[in-house]
């Protein structure tokens, strides 16, 4: 545990972190506090970070396991001391940590007799559990046991569909949110004819995240939820000169794409990955997401198909003209 004394500067504005803890693999603890604000900036700084921090923040779950020999989801099968049922419980319970962009599948296959824990799950190189003693299931005889698994990236939560089972393939409820719990205080004192307030923050995660890191993702997503109404008169002056722009540039990378299609050129393209051109990451993990993992992806894209891109906006397709326009005269040079 570490503790450190609470020091108010009345001159600028400053965060820290005054208390943290672990009380075990999945449940992480940490105490910050904001000063110094004026009256009522500390509520609203507050409930943003509070509904952030809950919903904002991006997790892996496991959302489907299959197996061919399970039956029915409350089916029991010999030799195995709990019923599919509870097996899936268990499932929902493991806490992982990854890079993942969509979903991925992993497996458990283990012969009993043996007591199945989180270890046994074979896994892509790019997700950790967070704590391999999670238990999973009891084989108290010699059995096979096989269940596939769909591993997903995303944030919220999700409730399964009710007789949504097809092929032995049973979906599970998601908490896909690090974030377990989140309470904020506000402290208030005078200072000569002015009130002013500390703000307290207390964040509980699952372990996949630090309380710290927790707090500086959720900050990062606010401050890009913001950032157009930043730009709003300028984009209302200038909206139809930009649309047309965006329009007439993307059609200016169409044509070059078509022109490479026809000549057969297109091969250096598929081989320029967006991690290579720079983008911020909010429009990179948005593109991930949405399967779009080269330059040739991207360019068999219209401007009006980014734009149905969840959380996309005209900010990101303009922001990912100027860096296509810097990067098309280098591949330009590859190509011919």
């Amino acid at each position: 545990m570490v503790r450190e004394k609470i020091r108010v500067s009345t001159r600028t504005l400053r965060w820290k972190c005054v208390e943290s803890r672990t009380d075990s693999k999945c449940l992480y603890y940490g105490r910050f506090i904001l000063s110094p604000l004026m009256k009522g900036q500390a509520d609203t700084i507050g409930i943003a970070m509070r509904r952030a921090l809950l919903g904002e923040i991006e997790g892996t779950c496991i959302t489907r396991a299959k197996s061919e020999k399970i039956p029915h989801e409350y089916s029991t099968i010999v030799g195995i001391q709990e019923s599919i049922h509870e097996i899936l419980m268990n499932l929902k319970e493991i806490v992982l940590r990854s890079n993942l962009y969509g979903t991925c599948e992993a497996f458990i296959c283990v012969r009993g007799p043996k007591y199945v824990t989180a270890q046994d799950i074979i896994l892509p190189p790019y997700v950790e559990i967070i704590d391999n003693t999670q238990h999973i299931a009891s084989l108290t005889e010699p059995i096979d046991l096989c269940i596939g698994l769909q591993l997903e990236r995303n944030r919220g939560y999700r409730i399964k569909v009710p007789n949504n089972f097809q092929d032995g393939s049973y979906p599970i409820d998601a908490i896909f949110m690090p974030v377990r719990n989140v309470n904020h205080s506000i402290h208030s004192y005078g200072n000569g004819n002015e009130t002013q307030e500390i703000l307290f923050l207390e964040i509980w995660t699952n372990g996949s995240l630090t309380p710290k890191e927790a707090l500086y993702e959720a900050s990062r997503n606010l401050i890009d939820l913001f950032i157009p109404f930043l730009h709003a008169e300028e984009e209302n002056i200038h909206l139809e000169d930009n649309q047309d722009k965006v329009s007439l540039s993307f059609f200016t990378f169409h044509k070059k794409l078509t022109e490479r299609k026809k000549n057969k050129k297109t091969t250096v393209l598929k081989y320029v990955f967006i991690d290579q051109l720079e983008f911020p990451p909010r429009i990179y993990n948005c593109l991930k997401k949405s399967n779009i993992h080269t330059l040739f992806d991207l360019l068999n894209n219209s401007q009006e198909d980014l734009q149905k891109i969840e959380y996309f906006r005209t900010e990101d397709v303009k922001q990912i003209l100027n860096i296509l326009a810097k990067h098309f005269t280098a591949i330009d040079l590859q190509i011919n």
